[in-house]
């Protein structure tokens, strides 16, 4: 990633919270904590951020304060090929006239190509999903309400009174941050709350993961594994983690991308 665009995401991070740390930045960008350290130093001699032990803080501490979570525009690029596998198994799943949810990530953006041929319901908490669907698809598009957080591109609510619970689906497609034995995991308590609704309201629950996903851990639980029907991810995945998938009783599919981006899926019942 560019210095430019890292700092980008350094200044609208500290934008959307008090604080922000060396080990958070890294984790939003994917640069080295001596990388985030020194735009750290170059933010705060140009007067952009304050410098504080341990990270950065903003000039003018906002007041509302955002999600957690890495930024979409710096997610989008990681593990391209397999996310795009893993999507265009996805929708190889649905047909013409089914309902279904889709949750906000880059790796479920990744099915905006394929669902254009399309003619679906579709409800989405991804302001991207959304947009780019009502500009080059034919697909009903329906958006919870809520707040806009641009970073993340999703539409977030905390209220139970909006149009998630009278919209029923067959199927859900989810991303997630990481994936254990204990379950999916999310990053921030506002999306967990947000999606928990979602996934009320579809009767299969389907996970797409890139095999990077099994390797990351976070403290807050989205939901258990049992609740997922279906996992779709790539040949990255270990021996480990498809035992674990095949004793949770779940259905895998495994992609192979290429540098064509074809897939190879492979499915277990």
């Amino acid at each position: 990633m560019h210095e430019i665009e890292r700092q980008r995401i350094i200044l609208s991070e500290i934008a959307d919270r008090p604080v922000v740390t060396v080990a958070q930045l890294v984790e939003l960008t994917g640069a080295s904590e001596a990388t985030i350290r020194r735009d750290i130093n170059a933010l705060h001699q140009d007067g952009k951020l304050n410098k504080v032990r341990g990270g950065a803080e903003a000039l003018h501490p906002p007041q509302l304060v955002g999600i957690g979570g890495r930024h979409f525009a710096a997610s989008e690029q990681m593990n391209l090929a397999e996310k795009r596998a893993i999507a265009r198994a996805a929708v190889e799943l649905c047909a013409d006239g089914d309902s279904i949810i889709i949750n906000g990530g880059t790796t479920t953006y990744q099915m905006v190509d394929h669902l254009a041929r399309r003619r679906m319901q579709i409800l989405t908490n991804s302001f991207a999903i959304a947009e780019t669907l009502v500009r080059t698809s034919k697909n009903t598009i329906v958006l919870p309400g809520g707040a806009v957080y641009r970073e993340q591109s999703l539409v977030l609510s905390p209220f139970e009174n909006d149009v998630t619970r009278n919209f029923y689906a067959r199927r859900m497609f989810m991303s997630a941050k990481g994936i254990s034995p204990s379950g999916v995991m999310e990053g921030d308590p506002l999306l967990i709350q947000a999606e928990q609704k979602l996934i009320n309201q579809a009767d299969e629950l389907i996970l797409l993961a890139d095999s990077s996903k099994f390797e990351r851990r976070s403290p807050l639980i989205l939901c258990p594994l049992d609740r997922v029907s279906m996992i779709i991810t790539d040949s990255g995945l270990s021996p480990t983690h498809a035992k674990m998938i095949e004793e949770a009783g779940i259905r895998l599919i495994v992609v192979e991308p290429d540098s064509q981006d074809s897939t190879e899926a492979v499915g277990t019942p």
